[in-house]
């Protein structure tokens, strides 16, 4: 086995084509947080970025693209943001885990969402959790009519919701791949003002973040396209996602809606709507990602399973690293997984965003105004 190490963001032709047919090979690797397109845009946006490319006789056959820092210590690609990570590979291909973090100049990997079937990774999985998903199938007749077959139990309220909106509001309309840019503009203020509201770190105040979405936004290829999708009332709109799909698997990302419209549950409609008109697209699985939440249970069909470690080898860089972040991941594991400790957490953290939000009201700024424009 050989590997070589490349900068994501400036792959030739066929090294992206080799990719994309070991995506195409494996239901495992169908996920868009897994195309060349999503780790170009991390690399485009991150100094850190790189890609180990394992050849066989000479052939590419297995891409791991991840973020090195200092000492050695990498990360998988867009770790924090991304819902889906794995060595991308074909049918068939084994690695030696350590011989790759050799050769990738690593002495630790960090993950956390990492597909089931890495085996040689295995090893060094510290936490397995359930991943939420909906299995699509072909679109056919109105929404209302796929609603009710689909999930019979939200259907009634769902619609007299939507209703109601239509009457308060203007005629509801769903758009499931808006192009106006000023729509996204509109759903980062939203987000980064629940995320202060919610005491929750504001990625959009990360400025590589925003222009990582702007530049995300502008890609559509048949592996990875970045979906806006915008429930309006009248020309109002009333909640918006934006998240990238493949062919076939469709990833929910960033979800939020205008506040002052939260009694008409703009955010469940969405999902909703979202699910049946990627269904009419041709998805197949829309993937929610990791994590407990209320909605989820509603939406899925059945889980997914991801892992949660570090990958070393033999290194004190590895050992210290492992030994400062492994308490801290337990810790948030153990409040997320039991509801007891979940509820108080979260009334805490909503307590310190008012504060927060109060605070900047004081001083004459606008919530989200610290966003990265």
């Amino acid at each position: 086995m050989d590997i070589s190490i490349h900068r994501p963001d400036e792959l030739n032709t066929s090294l992206r084509a080799a990719w994309h047919r070991a995506m195409d090979e494996s239901p495992d690797y169908a996920n868009p947080f897994l195309a060349p397109e999503f780790a170009a845009g991390i690399g485009r946006h991150r100094g850190g970025a790189q890609l180990a490319v394992l050849h066989e006789r000479g052939e590419p056959v297995g891409f791991l693209p991840y973020e090195r820092g200092t000492f050695g210590v990498g990360r998988a690609i867009g770790l924090g943001l991304s819902d889906c990570q794995a060595l991308v590979h074909r049918p068939g291909v084994t690695w030696d885990a350590r011989e790759l973090l050799r050769a990738c100049g690593l002495s630790v990997f960090e993950f956390d969402h990492l597909v089931e079937e890495q085996k040689p990774f295995s090893r060094y999985v510290t936490g397995a959790f359930s991943s939420p998903v909906i299995d699509l199938k072909d679109g056919h007749g109105s929404y209302p009519e796929w609603l009710r077959g689909t999930y019979p139990g939200l259907a009634k309220t769902t619609l007299k919701k939507e209703r109601r909106l239509g009457r308060d509001l203007g005629e509801m309309r769903f758009v499931f791949d808006e192009r106006d840019p000023r729509v996204l503009r509109t759903l980062m203020r939203w987000k980064s003002a629940q995320y202060r509201r919610t005491g929750r770190m504001d990625r959009f105040a990360r400025p590589w973040i925003v222009r990582l979405v702007d530049d995300l936004f502008q890609v559509r290829e048949e592996h990875f396209t970045g979906v806006l999708s915008v429930v309006y009332a009248g020309d109002r709109p009333v909640a918006a996602h934006f998240g990238p799909r493949s062919r076939t698997v469709f990833a929910p990302w960033f979800t939020a809606y205008d506040p002052e419209l939260r009694y008409y549950s703009p955010g469940l409609i969405m999902h909703l709507r979202m699910a049946e008109a990627a269904s009419r697209q041709g998805v197949r699985l829309m993937d929610l990602g990791r994590g407990d939440k209320e909605w989820k249970d509603w939406l899925k069909t059945r889980e997914l399973r991801v892992g949660e470690g570090f990958a070393t080898r033999p290194h004190p860089v590895a050992a210290a690293h492992r030994l400062w972040r492994r308490p801290v991941r337990g810790l948030r594991n153990t409040v997320l997984a039991h509801p007891r400790l979940r509820e108080p957490a979260d009334r805490l953290l909503k307590t310190v965003g008012t504060l927060r939000t109060s605070d900047k009201a004081g001083s004459g700024s606008r919530p989200g105004s610290g966003r990265a424009r």
